[in-house]
């Protein structure tokens, strides 16, 4: 099995995660209960998944604050806790289904003792301040959590969504294991100084969105769209192919690409096999 390590923690885990957001985020498109704690399970059981990305916001609006944790939770019920690392976030709200950030030390602990009961957990493995926020400096919200991980209701810290600027006054407050941004090869922006940050510090970066969503950013605007001509090359999927080139562009990478249904996902973990030409990298960009 290919492997990643998050940062300096102790948690090696496979190389490719899961982002569980659309398991609840969408009440009209997101599976049953039944389905969804089926796919979690046949995913752990069946193809060794080992890393679940999830956030108290990851629910239709503040009434169902918890929803996706809930489910990951009766999902991983008995043994299968032991084998799995469940990362979560805390620091974004959804009034009326809207997003909306609250960094609020008082915030950030009352969300995160309402994870710690969510996931049915006395510790967190991975706790992320999901997004800063403009109104409270990045140094309160992480030393905030900083005080719950000395408390020992957390293992480590990550944090999401944050420039360099943000990465460094927050690795002054509080030293993290995790950045979670959104970069993918048709979505590269200003993403690749951050990878070369998290590179320097020994911190894991887990982009989300990964395989980039619709559509061609500028630096792959060609004729032909560069993630399918690679793709056809390897018989494989452009999904496969966006996801292998994360995990070749750097050993700190760690992708949690999202979706409902099984086979999906199955395919998504197939691209840890996949190996790219340099030519291939090149053609999706370097950075």
């Amino acid at each position: 099995m290919h492997t990643r390590t998050i940062g300096t923690s102790n948690l090696t885990v496979h190389a490719i995660g899961y982002g569980a957001m659309h398991l609840s985020i969408d009440p009209e498109r997101r599976p049953s209960e039944t389905e969804a704690i089926t796919l979690l399970q046949r995913a752990v059981d069946e193809l060794g998944l080992n890393f679940i990305d999830t956030a108290d916001a990851y629910c239709a609006n503040e009434r169902e604050v918890g929803h996706n944790e809930r489910l990951i939770a009766k999902a991983l019920a008995g043994e299968r806790r032991n084998r799995v690392v469940v990362a979560t976030k805390g620091g974004s709200v959804r009034p009326e289904g809207r997003w909306e950030r609250n960094g609020r030390p008082e915030h950030l602990r009352s969300a995160g003792e309402r994870s710690l009961r969510a996931l049915g957990v006395e510790q967190i493995d991975l706790y992320q301040l999901h997004a800063p926020d403009p109104n409270v400096p990045v140094e309160e919200s992480l030393g905030a959590m900083a005080q719950m991980q000395r408390e020992g209701k957390i293992a480590h810290l990550g944090v999401s969504n944050f420039t360099i600027e943000q990465l460094d006054r927050a690795w002054r407050e509080a030293p993290f294991v995790s950045v979670q941004n959104q970069f993918s090869a048709i979505n590269q922006r200003d993403q690749h100084e951050v990878l070369r940050w998290c590179e320097e510090h020994d911190v894991a970066y887990l982009p989300w969105n990964p395989v980039g969503g619709r559509g061609k950013a500028p630096t792959l605007g060609e004729a032909s769209d560069p993630l399918e001509e690679v793709a056809r090359a390897h018989s494989a999927t452009p999904h496969q192919v966006a996801i292998a080139w994360l995990l070749q562009l750097s050993p700190a990478m760690l992708p949690i690409p999202g979706t409902t249904k099984f086979d999906h996902l199955a395919s998504n973990m197939k691209a840890a096999d996949l190996r790219l030409s340099d030519e291939e990298m090149g053609m999706l960009g370097r950075g």
